[in-house]
């Protein structure tokens, strides 16, 4: 019996794994969280501490990547300012594709004048620029952390609608679901037990996509001076802040741009390379 049982667990097996790729971009993933986690506790100096009488200072064994324009030791501020960026980043995402994937999917089944009204509604708030969008309500409103995070929901839940929308009106046409239907079941069986587990895995696609978007419009937006305030800062005010030391190559410039190119391009290419079992339940 535990032969048999071996041998129909293991053709199932290989759809679960990573390649070479995935692996690599899930460490570099999980290592930025971890940071941003833990980044209080493994900063070798203060944040704020100016340990340096010179500013945009080389890469030395006492600092790895260098100073910055007022000799802070930019290693620590990198490491702190994950948590402002893969934290703000991912707060956003989730209440986004949430919100975005709840209402595509109820939208779906539901269908009459809320679906038209819903779409239409989101379609007019997608058709404004994103960048512009969050330009005008963070220079209007302020910008604290609550601010951006529902800024950036706000401004990619229409996608993430769009996006679950499409996948659960093909699925809403199944013979299962026109079952269900004549059974009696509810709106929360149809969209919790019969269209949302067959969406699964391209919606867990969409969600690494939107986070990738999202740490880029926040860098963007902290960039122009509209993002995280000082004294604190994320990835993209570290940039705007040491820009002045490009002319030189200082590290200062380079450090916090290959750290937000990191993360992005891991998670993409995490995204491309999920396992089949988890991008195609069909599979």
């Amino acid at each position: 019996m535990a032969t048999n049982a071996t041998t129909l667990i293991r053709p199932r097996l290989p759809g679960y794994r990573f390649n070479l790729t995935g692996w690599i971009s899930l460490v570099i993933v999980l290592a930025w969280a971890t940071i941003a986690i833990l980044a209080p506790y493994v900063t070798p100096h203060g944040v704020g501490d100016m340990v340096d009488i010179d500013y945009f200072g080389p890469m030395s064994a006492q600092f790895p990547l260098g100073t910055d324009y007022l000799g802070r030791d930019m290693l620590s501020r990198i490491l702190f300012g994950a948590r402002y960026t893969v934290g703000i980043s991912l707060a956003a995402t989730l209440i986004a594709c949430t919100t975005g994937v709840t209402l595509g999917m109820a939208a779906a089944v539901s269908g009459g004048w809320f679906d038209t009204t819903l779409s239409r509604f989101l379609d007019a708030l997608n058709s404004i620029p994103s960048k512009l969008f969050g330009l005008v309500v963070v220079a209007g409103v302020g910008s604290s952390i609550p601010v951006l995070i529902l800024t950036l929901a706000v401004i990619y839940t229409p996608g993430s609608y769009r996006f679950a929308r499409a996948l659960a009106v093909n699925v809403n046409t199944m013979d299962f679901v026109t079952v269900a239907r004549i059974r009696g079941e509810k709106l929360r069986y149809l969209i919790g037990a019969e269209i949302l587990p067959n969406i699964i895995g391209p919606v867990f696609a969409d969600v690494g996509i939107r986070f990738v978007f999202i740490v880029l419009l926040l860098s963007g937006l902290s960039f122009l001076g509209l993002g995280v305030q000082p004294p604190d800062a994320d990835w993209g005010a570290l940039v705007r802040e040491n820009i002045g030391g490009l002319p030189f190559g200082a590290p200062a410039v380079m450090a916090p741009s290959f750290a937000i190119a990191s993360l992005t391009i891991a998670v993409n290419l995490l995204i491309d390379n999920l396992p089949q079992k988890i991008r195609d339940r069909s599979a």
